[in-house]
């Protein structure tokens, strides 16, 4: 069969034949629609994820949509160490995929799911109940942050407040507040302005940017016992965060964090079927760059800002 291949780390995965995939007892054959490529993807595929722990050769891609062999189309994730989604087939374990209905769009559900379920899941697995409580996106202007943001107002929260460097993409959010991140004298105003209504920060930053986030909003909260739950979700600008002892002893910061590894793939598949009906719905899309599989090896760093998708 024809896969994207990554032969090693140090290049971009190349359209090439590989051995098709042979399922196991506990496994399923997919035949694969749409799978995309994201953070995740690529760091995976260049070896610098924390998950990533088997060598080259193999198929990047980490979820997608396929059919299985009785026409039932499905949201699947890729579960077998060599054979990720970026192929004409792989494999998945048989309770690691979710069935789509049969009006969705493979590739917006491909493309859709995964930036949507990392604040799906920080919110219902994490922090939980957020009624009448006001979130904080930091990131909103990516793909994931704008999606937060969607989530956030849909779960309940009663405020939510958008934080991003692309002010165009800041201002058409649907957001109650917009704070561009211009780490400027106006920067540190808005932040003492809105930090005693903030309950939980979703995090898609981390590193110095978070760090001149956090302890501003911190220091500006007129009660340091009023709790702040504090969600690192990714780490786009950077992977370390400087924190003082005194910030957590002297006010009421919860850290937690959320991703693969930290919540069980069973709770993953409990709280999916929810939100892929709404994505197949027409909720919490996010425009997509599709693009034929053949062409990956070109198309692998392509500037778009759309969510790439390719299919087989």
């Amino acid at each position: 069969m024809k896969a994207a291949l990554v032969e090693s780390f140090k290049e971009d995965p190349q359209y090439k034949d590989f051995a098709a995939p042979k399922p196991t007892d506990t496994q399923v054959l997919i035949n694969v629609k749409a799978a995309s490529v994201n953070q995740l993807v690529k760091a995976k595929a260049a070896g610098t994820h924390y998950s990533s722990h088997v060598q080259p050769p193999i198929i990047p891609g980490v979820d997608g949509v396929g059919q299985l062999d009785n026409g039932q189309m499905v949201y699947f994730m890729a579960t077998d160490p060599v054979y990720g989604t970026l192929a004409e087939q792989t494999l998945t374990d048989s309770r690691a995929m979710i069935p789509v209905p049969e009006y969705a769009d493979p590739a917006v559900v491909a493309a859709s799911v995964n930036p949507a379920m990392s604040s799906w899941m920080a919110i219902k697995e994490r922090v939980g109940d957020i009624q009448g409580k006001t979130v904080l996106v930091l990131g909103a202007t990516g793909h994931a942050g704008s999606l937060a943001v969607a989530v956030s107002k849909y779960l309940g929260a009663k405020q939510v407040i958008a934080l991003g460097r692309n002010q165009t993409k800041l201002a058409a959010l649907d957001s109650d507040v917009q704070i561009p991140l211009t780490m400027d004298a106006a920067f540190k105003t808005a932040i003492a302005k809105i930090a005693d209504s903030v309950d939980v920060v979703l995090d898609y930053l981390w590193g110095d940017v978070s760090q001149n986030v956090m302890m501003p909003l911190l220091t500006a909260r007129a009660d340091h016992s009023q709790a702040l739950t504090w969600v690192e979700i990714g780490s786009i600008t950077g992977s370390d965060l400087v924190l003082p002892a005194a910030a957590l002893r002297s006010t009421n910061l919860t850290l937690l964090g959320s991703g693969q590894g930290g919540i069980a793939t069973k709770t993953f598949l409990k709280d999916l079927p929810e939100l892929i009906n709404l994505i197949a719905k027409g909720h919490f899309n996010v425009a997509v760059d599709v693009r034929p599989l053949a062409n990956v090896q070109e198309d692998w760093q392509a500037k778009t800002d759309k969510r790439l998708v390719f299919e087989p």
